[in-house]
């Protein structure tokens, strides 16, 4: 299993890293698009949208995405409930541990998780790559987090942090993947664009990412868990499904998103 995981990651890493630095903006696009679509299929396995209307939804999701990505549109509608999904709506479902059960929240929910992140993917990098190393600091915080939290996890976590959710993560684990995104965006805050110059702010706002990164971390698993299964898919070998590696990018992204169009 860890030779798997290492074989893939030295083609996935060196792969991101290209595309993202190196693409023009129509490769990027579709690239991006194939992580959030692949992720979105996935997703509807876990729900149960099987058959024609699996495809007909990735379908006109995949159009749908084109048209909201290609004219940048992200209204005040879309901004509100990405933030009142992520910081109020997820964590209910969460402490309800509430399945995902009638049709049109199973569609709606897929929307509202994939299209902000797609957008963001493609809007946060700039025409041509320009911001790609901001939107690289910002993935890099989410690797951080999910980094720290498991080795401090693994070595001193006690307190169960969502136990009939994900057993494996603890509140140990949740405050050293905070500290170790506090101490990387500190050493690196005078590089860090895209954040506020006030470092107290860059704090919070860091603080805020990384508590919604544990978020989409534990709703994946949770989908997962209600659907009976370990992994997404077994597309990524050692790895699971593409949904599995990206569950906390596509919260984090979203929220930064929003927040990137306030200014902040």
């Amino acid at each position: 299993m860890l030779k798997q995981r290492f074989i893939t990651a030295m083609v996935l890493v060196p792969l991101m890293m290209a595309m993202l630095f190196w693409s023009n903006d129509t490769v990027w696009l579709c690239f991006s698009g194939v992580i959030a679509i692949t992720a979105l299929w996935e997703y509807t396995r876990l729900v149960g949208i099987v058959g024609l209307h699996q495809k007909l939804y990735l379908g006109l999701t995949a159009f749908w995405g084109l048209f909201i990505i290609r004219t940048d549109d992200l209204s005040g509608l879309w901004q509100w409930l990405i933030l009142l999904f992520w910081f109020i709506g997820m964590p209910y479902l969460l402490k309800r541990k509430q399945a995902i059960s009638t049709p049109w929240q199973k569609y709606a929910l897929g929307l509202l998780l994939m299209l902000p992140f797609w957008g963001a993917m493609v809007n946060l990098r700039g025409d041509d790559g320009d911001n790609a190393l901001p939107l690289l600091a910002v993935m890099v915080l989410v690797w951080i987090a999910d980094t720290g939290a498991y080795f401090v996890g693994k070595k001193y976590g006690k307190r169960k942090l969502a136990p009939s959710i994900s057993p494996g993560k603890s509140v140990e684990g949740a405050l050293g993947g905070l500290a170790a995104v506090l101490v990387y965006v500190t050493l690196a805050h005078s590089a860090l664009s895209g954040f506020p110059d006030s470092l107290f702010l860059t704090w919070i706002l860091a603080a805020l990412l990384t508590a919604v990164s544990i978020g989409g971390d534990l709703f994946e698993s949770m989908l997962k868990r209600t659907a009976g299964v370990k992994d997404s898919s077994q597309l990524l070998p050692g790895h699971g499904g593409v949904f599995d590696r990206v569950d906390s990018l596509i919260a984090v992204l979203s929220v930064y998103w929003v927040f990137s169009q306030w200014g902040l």
